[in-house]
C-alpha cells in the first residue's frame, strides 16, 4: 500500500476517534517509511517504527515495532531527527493518546 494513503487513513481514523493526530513530516508518497510518535499526555512519549521484514501471512498493511515506550520526549525527537537525516523520505505521524492501542499491527514488544 502507498505510504500517503496509509498515513491519511491513520490520521483520519484517529481524529474520528477523538485523538489529535497530524502528519508532522511528509515523506515519499509511494514508499516512504512511517514513524508514529505517541504523546501519552503525561510527559512521556513512545515511538513506533517499521518492523523488520517478517512473514505476516494474510495481514495487509504495515507492521511496526515499539522502539521506545513511555520515555522522555527528547529521546523520541532525537531518534526521529537522526532517521530524518538518513532518510529524507520518512513520514512522521504524531498522535495524542492516553492508552497504548494505536490500532496497528505491532510485533512482539522488545522494549524494556
Amino acid at each position: 500500500m502507498r505510504s500517503d494513503i496509509w498515513c491519511m487513513a491513520f490520521v483520519r481514523r484517529h481524529n474520528d476517534l477523538g485523538n489529535m493526530c497530524v502528519v508532522a513530516k511528509r515523506g515519499d508518497p509511494i514508499a516512504g517509511q512511517v514513524f508514529i510518535e505517541v504523546d501519552h499526555l503525561d510527559g512521556a512519549r513512545s515511538l513506533y517504527t517499521p518492523a523488520p521484514v517478517v512473514s505476516r501471512g494474510d495481514t495487509a498493511g504495515l507492521v511496526f515495532q515499539r522502539r521506545f515506550n513511555h520515555v522522555e520526549p527528547n529521546i523520541v525527537r532525537q531518534r526521529i531527527a537522526r532517521e530524518g537525516d538518513f532518510d529524507p523520505d520518512l513520514w512522521v505521524l504524531s498522535v495524542d493518546l492516553r492508552g497504548d492501542d494505536l490500532g496497528i499491527d505491532v510485533i512482539k514488544d522488545q522494549t524494556p
